[in-house]
């Protein structure tokens, strides 16, 4: 059995949040290890798309590989036929990207290259903690050592330990890049939601809802993507595949090239916050920061990841510090307790919006986006005060037509405990 050099930190995974947070340590000067089973090159398999200003406030709107700034999206019933119902279309007035996941990998790359990170290839099965060192072994019989380990490693953590609160909700979606025989939505355009359903039966209709997700990716290609929110159990790949068939087939259009299939169980949208007295640390989808609301994560990494490190930094300075003292100043950076009433909120809210009839979330979305420009784009960034957060769901709450309202009165599953969390967070 052979064993590694001490690190301050031993970062588990290759991903997103693996790599922010290891290149956020490296900027705080401490020692970093990273193991994963994959090559930290190896491209990832999702897409990641975000808000334009976020990119513009972090300075890093370079990273993006496409950007539109007419972006819609369409709630009303009425004709499905992009050009005779642009009057219909709730226009964000905010430009949205994807990013380019080759460069934003690299980004992280470079800033961990540049604070001499070191990679391990390997799949962690086992981890110790003792009052001075974090100890990990793999599957091949290395032991890796660090002051602390950070559980990387996505929605399935190797090693984090997440309480138990029920079904997890899971947005799934199937979706198409390629070519059509005339343009399924408006060139140049990005529809971020299209709930219209005039292409389904009316039995169609009273199952649960979803909508398309697409944009005009230039050159006569297109994405499309039919969407579920976000549900327990979750829409099946089957229904959304045959969803945006019939879509494009009352709108006349035929598929005439495919260069590429997204599918699959795709984002589970509210994972609970891990035990908060876990002596390792998480970070990324792992460690909950999944929006619950919206399922953004790239911009909370990229936010968030630099406080994390400087608190994990400050703790280290104590040469003494316990990897549980250093664990608990981590997830006290994570996790504050306005975030975690945030969180709760957010999780309400995807309760509810779970158990809405198609007409029902046409109806919330329709209000939602009426909301300030600023309200709506804070809701969906996470980058609203608690203050800001309850004053903007109060107000959607009374603009709200009132099957929506009856909808969020109503209490039923997991509701009322949640509405306890945002009261009383706990530890």
């Amino acid at each position: 059995m052979s064993a590694s050099a001490n690190f301050d930190a031993l970062v588990l995974g290759a991903g997103p949040g693996a790599l922010a947070i290891s290149a956020a340590l490296g900027k705080e000067n401490l020692s970093v290890q990273v193991l994963s089973p994959n090559d930290r090159r190896d491209l990832w398999p999702y897409t990641y798309g975000i808000w334009g200003k976020e990119v513009d406030d972090l300075g890093i709107g370079n990273l993006l590989k496409h950007r539109w700034s007419d972006t819609v999206s369409f709630f009303g019933s009425g004709s499905n036929i992009p050009n005779s119902t642009e009057n219909n279309a709730t226009k964000h007035n905010q430009d949205y990207g994807l990013f380019d996941k080759r460069k934003l990998q690299e980004y992280w790359l470079k800033q961990c290259d540049e604070a001499l990170v070191k990679w391990e290839r390997g799949v962690a099965i086992k981890f110790e903690v003792n009052n001075s060192l974090s100890i990990v072994t793999t599957s091949e019989g290395v032991t890796l050592k660090a002051r602390l380990i950070i559980d990387a490693t996505g929605y399935q953590p190797v090693f984090l330990k997440n309480p138990e609160r029920g079904e997890v909700a899971v947005q799934t979606c199937f979706g198409i890049v390629g070519k059509f025989s005339s343009p399924p939505i408006s060139n140049n355009q990005f529809v971020l939601m299209d709930y219209r359903s005039d292409h389904l039966t009316e039995e169609e209709k009273k199952e649960p809802p979803t909508f398309l997700y697409a944009m005009d990716m230039g050159n006569g290609t297109f994405f499309l993507e039919e969407t579920s929110l976000g549900l327990a159990p979750p829409v099946t790949l089957e229904t959304l595949k045959k969803r945006l068939g019939k879509r494009l087939s009352y709108k006349g259009i035929e598929i005439t090239e495919i260069e590429h299939e997204e599918h699959g169980l795709f984002l589970p949208m509210n994972i609970p916050i891990p035990d908060l007295k876990q002596p390792i640390l998480g970070f990324g989808g792992a460690a909950g920061m999944v929006h619950p609301a919206s399922g953004y994560l790239v911009g909370a990494l990229l936010r968030r990841a630099p406080s994390v490190a400087k608190a994990i930094s400050n703790s280290m300075k104590d040469q003494k510090a316990s990897p549980a003292f250093i664990a608990k100043k981590g997830w006290e950076a994570l996790w504050p307790k306005d975030l975690r009433r945030k969180q709760a909120l957010y999780q309400f809210g995807l309760e509810k919006l779970m158990r809405f009839k198609e007409s029902q979330l046409r109806d919330f979305f329709t209000g939602f986006f009426s909301l300030s420009k600023s309200q709506w784009y804070g809701f969906l960034t996470n980058s609203l005060s608690l203050r800001e957060l309850v004053q903007a769901m109060w107000k959607m709450f009374t603009k709200a037509p009132l099957n929506v309202k009856w909808g969020l009165f109503e209490m039923k599953g997991r509701e009322i405990k949640l509405l306890l969390k945002f009261l009383n967070p706990g530890v």
